[in-house]
């Protein structure tokens, strides 16, 4: 990147956005460690004030008096503080809805809430408020799905089974802070606080059976319902309604069967794209080489988009990032590698069951691994987060699943059109991936719109895109595990064909190469993509900017 265009991205002197921004992050994160047990109503009417504060500031900004910079941020900032808000209702909404099944957890929150507010304490009282709590969720127990007593909606149990862990989580910093250092709360405390434990965790142990989750493997999700989908959309500026976006995915993944069928033929397979796969899966390293093939696939992407000219690799990034391999638990969740500076390997071990080994084989083969290796490293996320370090890192704060995945995915079709699969077998490596992708946005929004089940997840991923069993479980169990954004798996395809939209518009029209289209985005970090696409094009940014880039509809 050349000194001007690095400077033309860093915020001027003359921005105030920048410092309002990174206030606005060190209050909140100041409020969200004063007051970090989730269920206080003293914390969420806090946050609530915080919130309305804040939007009312920011509401008060002489917007059109901004820079274009100023503008974006004040929108960014303004976005996610009406999304923060919203996502506290629904918190409080959800857990409303568990809170029949939590009867003791008014008197964990009054435990928590006076330590935080630094009261004295008695400890008497305390040990009798724990013994207490222990009967409660003892009591509670004996009553879950017991004669006359209906059972919770499994999502219901689940929530309030994670809701128990949390409490319980709550209830140990808070003895931690005593234990040791006040012999009398010691005295009295010790025994019901150990009993308080033991009746939690068989209590959250009976929800998550309840909920159909009797074991670490099972899957368990809770869908959000199509208004919060809705909402969520909105906040992405991503104008289309769910059901629209699952007929899009469905379409690109009619188009992805079509070029599967034409590689299969090369392949002397005839039609018979799952017999090519089969192909594909059987083309794996030996135990020990996938180290070795990773490199040389990190080199060779970079050397392509570097001889080019697609985008900026400063040296450092091309130097500095770092492998790691998985392990086997953690390949339970994660099938197949993660990266950003350091790539996460997903390959057997030792430790594997025999069956577990071979599918793990099969799922990291050679042609898959080419196909990821430039999603995880180079121009992928460890190129974005090398950015994102260095240029306007405060935008950080505004992270959105559809920059951050639409970034790669735009690479892998871009890639594919540059002819960056050399072979058949490298075709279907890439197309097995974008299947995946459109297989994502379907089964993630169904699930959330209550039209189906983990487990017809897990069997679309199987018969629809050919993945291995195991790995197709791993893959829906990572989507639907809490950690994850909702709307996180629709992302991928839907942010990838919006970035490819966008980079297709500004290089087309001849208002950028494709390198000062790349570098731009990395330079101005994340926001929703429609945002960009005003602020790289030089269209009016509105205080309110609500969605209308029909991107998909252009292709």
């Amino acid at each position: 990147m050349s000194n001007a265009a690095e400077t033309a991205a860093n915020p001027s002197p003359t921005d105030m956005m920048p410092y309002l921004v990174g206030r606005y992050q060190a209050d909140r994160e100041l409020l969200l460690r004063r007051y970090p047990l989730p269920y206080s109503p003293v914390r969420i009417e806090r946050l609530r004030g915080f919130f309305s504060e804040w939007l009312a500031n920011v509401d008060l900004l002489a917007f059109e008096q901004l820079s274009r910079s100023d503008q974006v941020d004040a929108v960014l900032l303004r976005n996610l503080l009406q999304c923060e808000a919203r996502r506290l209702d629904a918190e409080v909404a959800q857990f409303a809805e568990a809170e029949p099944l939590l009867p003791f957890a008014p008197a964990l929150i009054a435990l928590d809430d006076a330590w935080r507010d630094m009261d004295d304490l008695a400890p008497q009282v305390a040990a009798d408020a724990l013994h207490a709590i222990a009967l409660s969720a003892a009591e509670a127990r004996a009553n879950l799905g017991g004669a006359g007593v209906p059972s919770p909606k499994p999502p219901v149990a689940l929530r309030a089974a994670k809701a128990v862990q949390t409490l319980r989580g709550g209830l140990e910093a808070w003895y931690a802070f005593y234990d040791g250092y006040d012999p009398e709360l010691s005295w009295w405390v010790e025994r019901p606080y150990q009993a308080a434990l033991a009746a939690m965790d068989d209590y959250a142990t009976a929800l998550r059976s309840n909920a159909g989750a009797t074991g670490p493997d099972d899957i368990v999700a809770e869908p959000i319902g199509r208004d919060a989908v809705v909402e969520e959309l909105r906040h992405a500026l991503v104008p289309y309604t769910p059901e629209e976006l699952i007929s899009i995915a469905q379409r690109e993944m009619d188009w992805c069967t079509d070029q599967m069928r034409k590689a299969a033929r090369e392949m002397g397979c005839g039609d018979d794209w799952r017999a090519a796969l089969e192909l594909v899966k059987a083309d794996h390293v030996p135990p020990g080489r996938q180290p070795a093939l990773i490199r040389d696939l990190a080199r060779e992407a970079i050397r392509f988009v570097e001889e080019l000219n697609l985008v900026t690799v400063p040296p450092l990034a091309a130097e500095c990032w770092r492998m790691e391999m998985m392990s086997p638990e953690r390949q339970k969740v994660n099938p197949f590698f993660l990266g950003g500076e350091t790539i996460l390997i997903s390959f057997p071990t030792n430790e594997m069951d025999h069956p577990q080994k071979l599918m793990s084989l099969r799922g990291n083969n050679r042609a898959f691994a080419r196909a990821t290796v430039h999603h995880e490293l180079i121009p992928g996320h460890w190129l974005q987060q090398f950015s994102q370090e260095r240029h306007r890192p405060y935008r950080r704060l505004f992270q959105t699943p559809f920059w951050t995945e639409g970034w790669t995915l735009h690479w892998e079709m871009l890639l594919w059109e540059l002819g960056f699969p050399q072979t058949p077998a490298d075709r279907v490596g890439m197309l097995f991936w974008r299947m995946h992708r459109c297989a994502r946005v379907i089964f993630s929004l169904r699930l959330h719109l209550g039209e189906m089940s983990p487990q017809q997840c897990v069997e679309m991923l199987v018969g629809d895109v050919g993945h291995e069993r195991d790995n197709a479980a791993a893959e829906v169990r990572r989507s639907f595990a809490g950690s994850y954004h909702p709307l996180y798996q629709c992302a991928y395809l839907i942010g990838g064909m919006q970035m490819h939209a966008l980079h297709r518009e500004l290089t087309a029209s001849g208002k950028m190469s494709d390198r000062e289209f790349h570098d731009a985005v990395m330079l101005e970090n994340c926001m929703p993509i429609e945002l960009l696409r005003a602020l790289l094009g030089g269209a009016p940014i509105s205080r309110g900017m609500l969605p209308t880039w029909r991107f998909a509809d252009q292709s």
